[in-house]
């Protein structure tokens, strides 16, 4: 059974991000290690700090109007644990343990892609997680664009890569 290491690679600086990750990971390898006794109450726990995860993620996605792929994801990942539950809970064990063979490639790329894409958003507009609404902008300062649900790349980078695509046209 595959397992999950905290890595530099999954660090999206921030905080409370990359510690709900970590947790993640902790509920994830008791699973993939658990014993077929112990399979269920371990998934249950996985279960139980994903809702609290996503929560996390989607009351700060809704706090700055952030585009809705990314907690249709969570939806998505969500509903398919709770059905793979019932089937463990039935002793279908096959379809928990293929759901845990899976769920790696899953979260590396979510991480990196959709979690990044909200971290860089929050940062570049200046939202405090800590308190759940924007920082107050200084005298003459401005707040960033952010990101979307594709992409982390600053503005900047996408209005200089725009003239060289229409050239090569």
């Amino acid at each position: 059974m595959p397992s999950l290491t905290w890595n530099a690679s999954l660090a999206n600086d921030l905080a409370p991000m990359d510690a709900t990750h970590r947790e993640f990971i902790d509920c994830y390898n008791a699973v993939a290690t658990a014993a077929p006794e112990d399979f269920l109450p371990a998934f249950d726990r996985l279960i139980e700090h994903t809702v609290a995860h996503f929560e996390l993620e989607n009351g700060w996605m809704a706090a700055v109007d952030f585009p809705g792929c990314h907690r249709a994801e969570h939806d998505r990942v969500l509903a398919v644990m709770h059905d793979i539950r019932k089937r463990v809970e039935r002793g279908d064990m096959f379809l928990g343990r293929r759901l845990i063979e899976e769920l790696p490639a899953w979260f590396d790329n979510h991480v990196n892609g959709m979690d990044a894409a909200l971290a860089f958003h929050l940062a570049s507009i200046g939202f405090d997680v800590g308190q759940g609404a924007l920082r107050p902008l200084a005298e003459g300062e401005t707040r960033g664009a952010g990101g979307g649900c594709a992409s982390v790349n600053a503005p900047e980078s996408s209005a200089e890569s725009a003239p060289a695509a229409a050239s090569a046209a």
